[in-house]
């Protein structure tokens, strides 16, 4: 057996300089003080709209990145809302960072401390019995009920908790190969990609994964836990697109797991009318977020439509949608929220005006890789790609030393 060895490593070994280090379509770096510095532009910008009447107690399941970070972002400094935030994320190693999540996380709830507002997160497996019952205790002592559940899970891997099987999503169109263009966002060069349609298994895994069977889990787990407030909501949130993608999304794998999603809605709505409760799907924008990057098209699909939005002054990140959704259509101060004839809140609205589209569509024959940098938007999609990673934001010294070895203060073990 090898003999215990102890380590003992100074603050000086954890510093050094950080860059941006790409692997397709991921980058494997994140920086902390450039994550800090997005989450403080987020917070300015969720305070410069002013206050909504909105949640006081929200749970966020997939709290650290994309909408559900920006979801936790605008109900705690648009609110005034205490956050739970739920994420699986890396923390750093000796020489290695952490995931962008991780710091994200961590300027949150320095951010939140600093301002007062109540905040606590909890890492590991959302899907897991685990992280719900620690959950649930940490809602049930500190905040007894909850009225606000955002489920916004991004993940390509499932461990069932009632079978142990791990499901696999996979991105694949159903019933025929799907071809057409698509562009490789660090090079800008555009090429013709073909992906073969999927098996019966494919689609039974990539719903087990990103449908609405957790989410449904957790609705049951927190109601009967009573851990839900009298009229709480729970909203998760989707995605549905042009007809140009709609072969490899919304028609494909990825299409099933949101149907299944979109019809979970109704079900937890049922569930939940007892205590007067609500729950919806939100179809949100195309956006720059590490699930997206990993979609064949949709780069250059985002790369068109930002150029038409940004041209018409539409376009919209990921904290502007998010607080849009919550300002102008969750709390209004209506007695009811507008949805769709599926019952769905629409908040791809801009995204799918008939004249953006239109815009698009027109320009979508003409993509080369010798024209997409005139009608394209690429550097803009290389920015909000390197900005998830805490990379490109003004105010940062990248040429600097720093520790990467953060701790997330509020962090429930």
């Amino acid at each position: 057996m090898e003999p215990f060895r102890e380590f003992n490593y100074t603050i000086e070994q954890f510093i050094m300089v950080i860059a941006p280090r790409m692997r397709g379509f991921i980058c494997l770096t994140a920086h902390p003080l450039g994550c800090e510095q997005n989450i403080i532009n987020q917070i300015n910008y969720v305070k410069s709209k002013g206050n909504i009447d909105g949640p006081q107690k929200v749970l966020v399941i997939g709290a650290s990145t994309g909408f559900g970070l920006a979801s936790r972002i605008t109900a705690a400094f648009g609110s005034g809302a205490a956050t739970i935030g739920v994420f699986f994320e890396k923390p750093p190693a000796e020489g290695k960072t952490a995931t962008p999540g991780w710091y994200n996380s961590m300027a949150f709830q320095d951010q939140a401390a600093k301002a007062g507002i109540y905040a606590k997160s909890i890492n590991g497996d959302a899907f897991s019995n685990e992280i719900k019952e620690r959950t649930i205790k940490t809602i049930k002592e500190d905040l007894g009920q909850i009225d606000l559940v955002i489920y916004s899970l991004a993940s390509p891997v499932r461990v069932h908790p009632v079978t142990g099987v791990m499901h696999r999503s996979v991105l694949k169109p159903i019933g025929q190969t799907y071809s057409n263009k698509t562009v490789d966002f660090h090079t800008g060069i555009v090429t013709e990609i073909s992906i073969e349609p999927c098996n019966d298994e494919d689609i039974v895994n990539t719903v087990a994964v990103m449908g609405g069977e957790d989410w449904e889990m957790w609705m049951d787990a927190l109601k009967e836990a009573d851990a839900l407030a009298e009229g709480a909501m729970s909203l998760a949130y989707s995605y549905i697109g042009p007809a140009l993608t709609e072969a490899v999304y919304r028609k494909g794998t990825i299409g099933r797991a949101k149907d299944h999603l979109e019809a979970t809605a109704f079900k937890i709505a049922d569930k939940l009318k007892d205590i007067h409760g609500k729950a919806f799907v939100s179809v949100n924008k195309a956006l720059v977020t590490q699930a997206s990057s990993a979609i064949p098209v949709i780069p250059l699909y985002i790369s068109l439509l930002y150029k038409v939005m940004k041209k018409d002054g539409l376009h919209e990140g990921c904290i502007e949608q998010i607080q849009r959704l919550f300002a102008d259509r969750l709390y209004t101060g209506q007695a009811s929220i507008e949805t769709d004839e599926k019952g769905r809140i629409r908040i791809d609205d801009w995204e799918m005006r008939a004249d953006v589209q239109a815009q698009v569509a027109e320009l979508w024959p003409a993509a080369t890789t010798e024209s997409l940098p005139s009608i394209g938007d690429l550097p803009g999609y290389k920015s909000d790609f390197l900005n998830l990673f805490g990379f490109g934001l003004e105010g940062v010294d990248y040429e600097a030393d720093v520790n990467e070895n953060r701790t997330i203060n509020g962090l429930v073990e």
